[in-house]
């Protein structure tokens, strides 16, 4: 069982850039493939970005791709979003999870943080 703390949250300018990350406990963080989600108050958690295993395929919602992506470094346990460009409708909640039968953009995964905010403002 992997359990996940997220990190890097904060509040940031539009236009500006933060790189969230994850810190994954246990020694088979790299068996799983990892996502990130956000939920911003009033919403469904929605979808952000995946990462395969090994890191060798990633998938992002198209609200964001081309500004965020997503890494993992499975030596050090870790998965990073680097979040360029911000708007204000990106602020949310943040939350990584895991899940072991590979990537999905649907929130069927097994573990989940605890959430890191993130706020853009106008």
């Amino acid at each position: 069982q992997v359990q996940l703390v997220e990190s890097g949250g904060g509040l940031v300018q539009t236009g500006g850039s933060l790189r969230l990350s994850c810190a994954a406990s246990g020694r088979t963080f790299s068996m799983y493939a990892m996502g990130w989600f956000r939920q911003a108050p009033g919403k469904e958690r929605e979808f952000v970005a995946a990462i395969s295993w090994s890191g060798g395929s990633t998938y992002y919602a198209d609200s964001v791709k081309g500004r965020f992506t997503i890494s993992r470094d499975n030596a050090k346990n870790t998965v990073s979003l680097q979040m360029n460009s911000l708007k204000p409708e990106d602020t949310a909640v943040y939350y990584c999870a895991s899940r072991y039968s590979g990537p999905s953009s649907r929130p069927d995964y097994d573990t989940w943080g605890q959430g890191t905010q993130v706020t853009v403002s106008s």
